[in-house]
């Protein structure tokens, strides 16, 4: 499995080109980000987000991508969590937390496709796009103890998997206040084309860049054949 990018070290096994030919994964990294320092400007830029993705023919083409990878996570015996997102989005707006997850949700729901965000600093070697074998093992954020199933999609670093597309992200790689090198990754499953990962990437890591003072060193998304 040789090495993908030439920003980023990451790869996908044979055995994801094998079950999931076809399906695109995608990847963004923002070096050097700092703590949101315009928080007015951030909210006129969400408002106006939030008034696009809400026009009637916007909000149905996302709701239809929603509803495949819903289709997908049922298949796995998972509730996916984008539905609810969506419909809390419509009603209330982005939910505020921080300028890292904020802008997570943000690529989200603006696109409907599936996104996670992490301190790159935190992960320990190179990553790999994989599928689980029957029973492993992932410490989930707060506490949660994942075990896969066989042939979920995982991401995983040299040392652990931190990532496990149906049931979330792991405690080790979370965005804190002092993370300044943050990686979104947005997954796609079948049905799901590329170019929907590379319009949800680029609002993350645009957002994280203008608001956060950061630095795009790159946005990729990988297609199997």
């Amino acid at each position: 499995m040789s090495n993908l990018s030439a920003w980023i070290n990451f790869s996908i096994s044979r055995e994801y080109e094998g079950k999931y030919p076809g399906v695109p994964f995608g990847l963004t990294l923002i070096e050097e980000c700092t703590l949101l320092t315009d928080s007015v400007a951030f909210d006129q830029h969400k408002r106006k987000l939030l008034r696009k993705m809400r026009k009637r023919e916007t909000l149905a083409q996302i709701s239809q991508r929603i509803e495949t990878y819903d289709r997908f996570f049922q298949s796995f015996g998972y509730e996916c969590p984008l539905p609810q997102h969506l419909l809390r989005t419509i009603n209330s707006g982005f939910p505020r937390y921080n300028l890292m997850v904020d802008a997570h949700f943000m690529a989200e729901m603006c696109v409907g496709i599936l996104v996670a965000v992490t301190d790159y600093d935190r992960v320990e070697g190179d990553l790999l796009l994989d599928v689980a074998r029957e029973g492993e093992m992932a410490a989930g954020m707060g506490g949660r103890r994942f075990t896969t199933k066989e042939g979920e999609i995982v991401l995983r670093d040299e040392k652990d998997i931190i990532c496990v597309l149906c049931q979330g992200a792991d405690e080790k790689t979370r965005v804190k206040d002092d993370t300044a090198n943050v990686l979104f990754y947005s997954y796609a499953v079948p049905g799901i084309d590329a170019t929907y990962l590379k319009e949800g990437l680029t609002v993350a890591a645009e957002t994280v860049a203008e608001f956060g003072g950061g630095n795009i060193k790159g946005l990729e998304v990988f297609v199997t054949r």
